[in-house]
């Protein structure tokens, strides 16, 4: 713990304005840290995918302690202002860690996600090569560099968690096989921030997998979902293969849904890892699945407060 008189550390939190940034956002704050949250909607604007220069960086890490990186994408951003994943991903992540070791900031950490090393999604590459540039400066002794790469995130700004819970309101479930085979470790995303925060503060390096406490398929927790708010099971059927293929091409053609051909293929591997480091780091056990819908609740009903 800091002393009432020592200076409090100063982050700053890249795509501290997305989901899993805004509860980092407020874990590093209520640990009596300065937070920095840049993003494009943050004032002024960080236009995060056209910093692809070390130079461009270091203006920003003035007065800067340590340095989270949560930006992602499922995809490209379309239009004038939008992104390449190789901009947002690799890019400016890797020109962002190179300027770290120029200007002395030694601790970053970065968000990844499991599942990147065994995927050839532009997703799992653009996010594997940006992991590389931070272990490699870590290796060589230039940072104390941190990948995290957790499994599913759940909470109720998560794309995700809207649509399973949109789901979850179906009478009859029509679902990809992948969904139904396929098995993750739902992370609750407050648990997720406390988690980070807390790795952030301790000398821990390398790449931490962070799962929680039960494996289950997507359809097994939308059914979760669905019982823990008093429903009757759904009855469950699975899509063909090529109305999954088509399906998944018609996400790809709305920007703003969770569902297309890359969570298509990134769904296509288990999303699993040992459950222990996650309960070690936040010192309890980390919510189960079946008890998630009322930290959603919880979340939604602060949101609209």
């Amino acid at each position: 713990m800091h002393s009432t008189n020592a200076p409090q550390p100063t982050v700053l939190l890249c795509g501290g304005q997305g989901f899993i940034g805004q509860a980092l956002a407020r874990q590093l704050r209520a640990q009596g840290m300065r937070v920095i949250a840049a993003s494009r909607r943050s004032q002024p604007p960080l236009q995060f995918a056209r910093m692809q220069q070390p130079a461009d960086w270091l203006l920003h890490l003035q007065g800067v302690d340590l340095v989270i990186n949560a930006v992602g994408s499922l995809r490209d951003q379309p239009g004038p202002n939008g992104a390449s994943l190789e901009a947002l991903h690799q890019t400016s992540p890797q020109a962002l860690f190179d300027a770290c070791a120029q200007a002395g900031v030694r601790r970053v950490m970065q968000l990844s996600a499991q599942g990147v090393d065994d995927n050839d999604t532009a997703y799992a590459r653009t996010k594997r090569a940006a992991d590389a540039r931070l272990l490699a400066l870590t290796a060589q002794g230039q940072l104390d560099g941190i990948v995290v790469r957790p499994s599913i995130v759940i909470g109720a700004r998560g794309a995700s968690t809207q649509l399973f819970m949109r789901l979850a309101l179906l009478p009859v479930l029509v679902l990809p096989a992948v969904m139904q085979q396929r098995l993750m470790q739902p992370v609750a995303v407050d648990e997720l921030a406390e988690v980070m925060v807390r790795l952030l503060q301790s000398p821990t390096t390398g790449i931490v997998q962070l799962g929680g406490p039960r494996r289950l398929s997507m359809a097994q927790m939308i059914l979760s979902l669905r019982q823990q708010a008093g429903r009757s099971n759904a009855l469950q059927l699975r899509l063909p293969d090529w109305a999954t293929q088509a399906s998944a091409r018609l996400g790809d053609a709305v920007p703003s849904s969770p569902w297309c051909s890359a969570s298509l293929q990134l769904a296509s591997l288990d999303n699993c890892c040992d459950p222990a480091p996650m309960a070690q780091w936040l010192g309890r056990a980390p919510t189960d699945p079946g008890q998630m819908l009322a930290l959603i609740r919880g979340q939604a009903a602060g949101d609209a407060a």
